[in-house]
C-alpha cells in the first residue's frame, strides 16, 4: 500500500473512532463490544473505495468520510453477527477472538444491532451534503444491507448449505451477500461527488465485477491460506459444506476467472478516464490483496 493510500486509511480509522462512543452510563460493555468489534482490524476497503471514488470524480474528502464510516459500521455488524454460534459459528475474526468469544453472545446480539442503527445515526446527519443526496445515501445503504441486499444474501448462505448451487446461483448469492456494499461504496460515491447517470451506471458494473472478484479471491484463499494468514478459520466453507467458486471450477480455474473480472472492471474505469485513480489501485489491491 502506497502512502496516499495508507494516509487515506488512517484518516478513516481516525473518524470511525470519532464516531464510536466512548462510553455509556447504562452499558458500558455494549460502547466496548462495539469499539472492539468496529476497530481491532480489518482492510477497510469498502469505506477507502467509497472515498476514492468520490475524490476521483471531483468530489472532496470531506464529504465522503462520514457515509463511508456509516458503511463500514454496516459491515462490522454483519461480521458480529456472522460469526455467530446460529449463523457461520466462526470463534477468529481478524485475528482475534469473535466477538461473542470475547462478549458472550448476547451482547454480540445487541453489538451488532448498535452499529446498524450507529450507520444510520452517523449517515443521516453526514457534513457536507444535501438533504437529498443524504437521504439517497441512506437508501442505497439501506437497500444493500437488507432483505435484498446482504441479509438476502446470507440467508440464501445459509439455507444452500449442504447443497449444489450453479453458478448463476452462487453468483446470485454473493452478488447480494458480498457485492451489496461494495456496490453502495462505489454508488455512494459517485452520489457524493455530483456523478451523472451515466457515470453511475457504468460505476454499478465495475462494482458489480470487483465484489465478484473479491468473493471468488476468497474462496480460493478459504483453501489455500492458514487461519493465522487469512486472520479468521481456514477451511470454514468446506467444513459448513457450502458451495464455493473453487468447488465449482478448481483453483486454477477460479484464480483466472477473478483474474478476468478484475480486468474487465478496469476496462470500466478506462471508459471514464479513472484507471489510474486511488480507485483503480484499491480495486487491484483487493483483488490480488496486495496489502
Amino acid at each position: 500500500m502506497n502512502a496516499e493510500l495508507t494516509e487515506l486509511k488512517e484518516t478513516i480509522e481516525t473518524a470511525l473512532d470519532q464516531h464510536l462512543p466512548a462510553d455509556s452510563p447504562i452499558a458500558r460493555p455494549l460502547t466496548d463490544a462495539m469499539r472492539y468489534a468496529a476497530l481491532g482490524g480489518g482492510k477497510r476497503l469498502r469505506p477507502m473505495m467509497l472515498c476514492a471514488t468520490c475524490t476521483a470524480l471531483g468530489g472532496t474528502l470531506r464529504s465522503a468520510l462520514t457515509p463511508a464510516c456509516a458503511l463500514e459500521f454496516v459491515h462490522a455488524y454483519s461480521l458480529v453477527h456472522d460469526d455467530l454460534p446460529c449463523m457461520d459459528d466462526d470463534d477468529l475474526r481478524h485475528g482475534h477472538p469473535s466477538c461473542h468469544k470475547a462478549y458472550g453472545e448476547a451482547t454480540a446480539v445487541l453489538t451488532g444491532d448498535a452499529l446498524l442503527t450507529t450507520a444510520f445515526e452517523v449517515l443521516a446527519g453526514a457534513p457536507g451534503l444535501t438533504a437529498e443526496t443524504r437521504v439517497r445515501l441512506v437508501q442505497l445503504l439501506a437497500a444493500a444491507a437488507g432483505w435484498g441486499g446482504m441479509v438476502g444474501g446470507q440467508h440464501f448462505d445459509l439455507m444452500a448449505e449442504g447443497g449444489n448451487l450453479d453458478l448463476n446461483d452462487l453468483q446470485a448469492l454473493h452478488a447480494a451477500k458480498t457485492g451489496a456494499l461494495i456496490r453502495v461504496a462505489i454508488q455512494g460515491g459517485g452520489l457524493i461527488a455530483g456523478a451523472d447517470d451515466g457515470e453511475l451506471t457504468l460505476l454499478d458494473r465495475f462494482a458489480g465485477k470487483l465484489g465478484l472478484a473479491f468473493q471468488v479471491v476468497d474462496d480460493v484463499l478459504d483453501v489455500t491460506r492458514s487461519s493465522k494468514e487469512l486472520g479468521k478459520p481456514a477451511n470454514s466453507d468446506i467444513e459448513a459444506d457450502k458451495s464455493t467458486f473453487v468447488a465449482l471450477m478448481g483453483i486454477n480455474e477460479a484464480t483466472s476467472f477473478a483474474g478476468a473480472l478484475l480486468d474487465e472492471a478496469l476496462d470500466m474505469l478506462k471508459s471514464i478516464g479513472l484507471e489510474h485513480s486511488q480507485l483503480a489501485q484499491i480495486a487491484v489491491m483487493a483483488v490480488r490483496r496486495t496489502f
